[in-house]
């Protein structure tokens, strides 16, 4: 071959291949909206926005006239979302509520407005986080919010709801009706915005007796599971899986009674502020303020982080019960394990009111606490004596409890077995036990051999698809 017939031989071949080699940009993605189909080198693809899907409901707005939210159609708070006073908001079994992360969702139900959220044993409503399973967390919204026109032991007999909420609360109405909650789950809310100013999961503020709530689980919260502000309402078979902060906290004048509470920590997650099974307080500087904070709680049962003596706990997990600045908590028939101290009864004002026999702690079993009893530093009042006296009893271990599986976070099982010295014992003699609203059982704890819990409680809220 001649030296000029190969040049045009190489001409031919790469004239012809080379321009193959430049590419065109383009979007190569058929979903994107600027899709090129002669594209072959991807660049720049853009997307329609997400539609929201034709079920989802998004509640930005008050809600100024009586709603009902159906099990059809599922709802995503944004921001305050405030039941105004004279409307009723109803829920329907089986539906779903979420909270939007970034303008942390919230629903108040005002003084003057209620609620009538009634879910079933098998159709619980679900209050909890839009987000994804798997990508959840305790503070993904703000929580529920109940104010009423109850009692509170507050300046000018009125609170403000803390937590940048700024809802009134309290009032002279005693049997004040906000509606009904019942087998209602929230999940993954709880914001604390400063310190001692944080919205709870179920915050009860003034809330009255004519109010029904009962069948209530707080999971994974961001800051207390319960917290009762004052008011006269009566709760039942309540339960608090893995809150950050304390489980039932009860303050400014709150004299409602509480029968069938169960908590259950996860040894990993606690406050700074110091976790507690229960948190009461008269009020913020322990006065006597009246009405004073005398809750009467019967068949309690706190199930702490450490489930053995060598679980590895957060080192800000403190007591199951701290009781101070002047309350006059009455605790009957109720079970305390696995915390670093029993009961912490807390200043002079509370060892007053003990001595008084107007704070009692009676008939309950503590087991596996670091240490038992505690009482404020420099104080030398006798608190094993008390204790003693109450017929309260005191265990090495969980074990010798007898209860089935409490410390299992992802399916507990609270039940008694046999022979479980927490069967018997119980007693509904005293003056505060003698309403017709406490169900007068044997065992001591919340629980006996039937779980209540069955069919409505999610124990893995982080892996269920909303």
């Amino acid at each position: 071959m001649t030296n000029k017939a190969l040049a045009l031989l190489l001409i031919a071949t790469f004239g012809v291949a080379m321009p193959a080699c430049k590419k065109t940009e383009g979007c190569t993605d058929p979903a994107a909206t600027n899709y090129d189909p002669s594209a072959d080198k991807d660049c720049c693809c853009e997307y329609a926005p997400t539609p929201t899907p034709s079920n989802t409901v998004n509640v930005n707005a008050n809600i100024t006239n009586n709603t009902t939210w159906t099990s059809s159609k599922k709802y995503v708070l944004y921001g305050f979302v405030e039941v105004e006073a004279g409307v009723t908001l109803t829920i329907e079994p089986g539906t779903i509520i979420t909270g939007d992360k970034d303008t942390k969702g919230t629903l108040i139900v005002n003084r003057g407005a209620v609620i009538m959220a009634e879910g079933t044993s098998t159709d619980p409503i679900v209050f909890t986080s839009n987000q994804p399973a798997g990508q959840r967390a305790p503070g993904d919204w703000g929580g529920l919010i109940l104010c009423g026109k109850a009692p509170v032991n507050l300046p000018g007999g009125v609170g403000i709801v803390e937590g940048g909420v700024e809802a009134p609360f309290g009032g002279s109405d005693a049997a004040d009706n906000s509606g009904k909650l019942r087998y209602v789950r929230i999940e993954f809310s709880g914001i604390p915005f400063q310190p001692n100013q944080e919205i709870n999961g179920l915050t009860l503020a003034g809330v009255g007796s004519g109010t029904t709530i009962d069948h209530i689980q707080v999971s994974y919260n961001g800051d207390d599971s319960y917290e009762f502000f004052g008011g006269t309402v009566n709760v039942k078979n309540l339960v608090a899986l893995a809150s950050w902060d304390d489980d039932f906290d009860m303050d400014n004048g709150f004299s409602g009674k509480c029968q069938f509470l169960v908590s259950l920590r996860n040894p990993d997650l606690a406050d700074q502020s110091g976790s507690n099974g229960l948190e009461h307080d008269n009020d913020g500087q322990g006065t006597t303020a009246t009405p004073y904070t005398t809750p009467v709680l019967s068949n309690v049962s706190i199930f702490g982080p450490q489930a053995t003596p060598g679980t590895v706990i957060n080192t800000n997990f403190k007591r199951s019960g701290h009781l101070r600045r002047n309350t006059h908590t009455r605790v009957y028939n109720s079970v305390f394990a696995g915390f670093p101290t029993g009961l912490l009864v807390d200043g002079s004002s509370c060892e007053t009111n003990a001595d008084a026999g107007e704070l009692k702690v009676t008939r309950c079993a503590y087991a596996a606490m670091g240490s038992l009893l505690a009482v404020a530093s420099g104080s030398t009042w006798d608190i094993q004596t008390w204790f003693d006296n109450g017929g309260n009893m005191s265990y090495a271990d969980n074990a010798a409890l007898g209860v089935a599986d409490p410390f299992n976070l992802t399916s507990p099982s609270f039940v008694l077995n046999g022979g479980s010295p927490l069967a018997a014992g119980a007693s509904f003699g005293e003056a505060d036990l003698s309403d017709p609203f406490f169900e007068q059982v044997s065992y001591k704890g919340a629980f006996g051999s039937d779980n209540w819990t069955s069919g409505w409680c999610n124990w893995d809220p982080q892996s269920t698809p909303y």
